[in-house]
């Protein structure tokens, strides 16, 4: 009958479709993984500190894709940037940690004194561990001058100094009170060199762009507070014992399956 379509049409039309998706589906991926790895073939090591911790953890001979410990279940998280200034060790270390921060947390705090120079001494120095820092500002707007005062500090490569100076100062309990004149104090006590340009750039809207694509990825990840973490895609949320880190860690290095 004119106009009468048979079944048998409509089924091999909607398979040729299904197949024209797929294949342009797979080529789209194909193009990511090939960008991602480009990217990380070409990113220059930095040199990591060379003193020793308590751990016999040593770095492995090589770091390339193929060599690192399989990701948990939030995936690739890393950006494996070379000389970005919120990040400590190497881009080609075998895990990276993710901290997903606010400068007025006092969890995130506590991680920075109590954690943060273990796993410094263990297994960053050591070329094992690599420590990249996004930005998380869920508590008001003194959270978000406060990120832009970091990124201002990282502007003159101070941003670890700063930060650490910021939460030694902080409270044990409760949010602090971070002004302008504050921030600016503390960056004069972290040794941020030029503190004319600290002021003006910590007040200007220039970071905004790069605290919000941190803010978006927490988000997407489903992170409900901080702090938060991502160790090679394997999930820690809020400030854990220091053993819960370094025990995930060393079972990564280890290759030992992850449970729980």
């Amino acid at each position: 009958m004119p106009g009468h379509t048979s079944p048998t049409t409509t089924s091999r039309r909607r398979d040729v479709i299904l197949l024209g998706i797929a294949v342009t589906v797979a080529v789209a991926l194909g193009a990511v993984l090939l960008i991602r790895q480009g990217h990380h073939d070409n990113a220059a090591p930095s040199t990591p500190g060379t003193q020793g911790g308590a751990s016999s953890v040593t770095a492995p001979t090589s770091a390339t894709a193929a060599d690192r410990p399989s990701l948990g279940p939030l995936g690739e998280v890393a950006r494996r940037e070379a000389g970005d200034p919120l990040a400590q060790g190497s881009p080609t270390a075998p895990i990276v940690l993710i901290e997903f921060a606010d400068l007025r947390c006092p969890f995130c705090a506590q991680f920075s004194r109590q954690t943060e120079p273990v796993l410094v001494e263990r297994y960053v120095k050591k070329g094992v561990l690599r420590i990249e820092w996004r930005d998380m500002p869920i508590f008001g707007a003194q959270s978000t001058a406060a990120a832009r005062a970091a990124r201002a500090a990282a502007a003159q490569g101070w941003f670890w100094p700063f930060v650490q100076t910021v939460y030694a100062a902080a409270p044990s309990t409760g949010h602090p009170d971070l002004t302008a004149a504050t921030l600016h104090d503390l960056a004069r006590k972290a040794g941020v060199p030029d503190l004319v340009r600290f002021d003006a750039d910590s007040t200007s809207t220039q970071f905004d762009a790069a605290i919000h694509a941190d803010l978006e990825q927490g988000q997407s990840l489903g992170i409900p507070s901080t702090p938060a973490f991502s160790v090679n895609g394997h999930p820690v949320l809020g400030a854990q014992p220091t053993d819960v880190f370094t025990t995930l860690i060393d079972q990564l290095v280890a290759g030992k399956p992850i449970t729980g």
